[in-house]
């Protein structure tokens, strides 16, 4: 298999398996990832994903002759049947583009990040990387676009000079240079990578996933608003829902019992 699937307990490990493409996505590996990503999304006993690639690569982006590919294709026709296999039914992207999960997800970054990898990391929420890691938007030294969800959500999760150091330069980002700029969350040794994501998930799995779920929803969407007065909506549904659930009343039951909570996700 490509792309291998492990669900341990609440926690999803998805690893990219091409390393003979550095992990790069054609049309059947970017197919199985959304695959992957629904599978997530769709399974109430999965709370927390892991994304990561195998060796020394966790992604280096969509297969360079796809690319190709599609940019002939919108030259000549102005529509590229290769862009629509490379995703879903509605548009979602195996980047996390036009694909919202609010459930949380967790990047351990192995070694290359590039391209499409960097765009599927600006989907992600916690990311954790090697020391090895390199980082870096090539597309425009290939004469593309980094389109895939990159340059919108970039400069809003950075600042923007940051942002743009990254973008326009097209150059490689160090490990070090990621957690400084805020790309990154954590930096540890190759050989500490899998634990730490996997200590990173256990502690949000700590918490009630439909809590965890509401507050990303509600950081995610608010985020998006033009006006802080929809922000405030958007988390004033967000807490109703939430505080309707069986989770809400056993947080509260569990904290006056003096007892661990028990959640059942409802």
């Amino acid at each position: 298999m490509s792309v291998d699937y492990v669900k341990d307990d609440h926690v999803v490990l998805i690893t990219i398996n091409r390393y003979e493409r550095r992990n790069a996505l054609d049309v059947e590996h970017a197919q199985e990832l959304l695959k992957a990503w629904r599978d997530f999304r769709d399974d109430l006993d999965a709370w927390v994903a892991i994304i990561t690639g195998v060796k020394n690569a966790f992604c280096a982006g969509g297969d360079l002759r796809i690319m190709g590919d599609i940019a002939e294709e919108l030259r000549t026709t102005g529509e590229s049947p290769t862009q629509a296999l490379y995703q879903d039914a509605d548009g979602g992207s195996p980047t996390l583009k036009n694909f919202p999960i609010f459930k949380p997800i967790i990047a351990a970054v192995n070694g290359y990040c590039m391209a499409g990898g960097m765009e599927m990391l600006g989907g992600t929420d916690i990311r954790i990387a090697s020391t090895d890691a390199v980082f870096s938007v090539t597309e425009p030294r290939r004469g593309l676009i980094a389109g895939g969800g990159t340059t919108a959500r970039l400069p809003r999760q950075l600042a923007w000079p940051a942002a743009m150091e990254i973008l326009l330069t097209a150059g490689n980002i160090d490990a070090n240079r990621a957690l400084q700029l805020g790309l990154v969350n954590e930096v540890v040794p190759r050989e500490e990578l899998h634990e730490a994501a996997f200590r990173w998930a256990r502690e949000i799995c700590k918490n009630a996933p439909l809590a965890v779920q509401g507050t990303k929803k509600s950081a995610l969407l608010g985020f998006g608003t033009g006006a802080l007065a929809q922000a405030y909506a958007i988390e004033d549904a967000a807490t109703i829902e939430v505080f309707s659930t069986e989770d809400a009343t056993e947080g509260a039951r569990a904290f006056t019992e003096k007892r661990a909570p028990v959640w059942k996700g409802r």
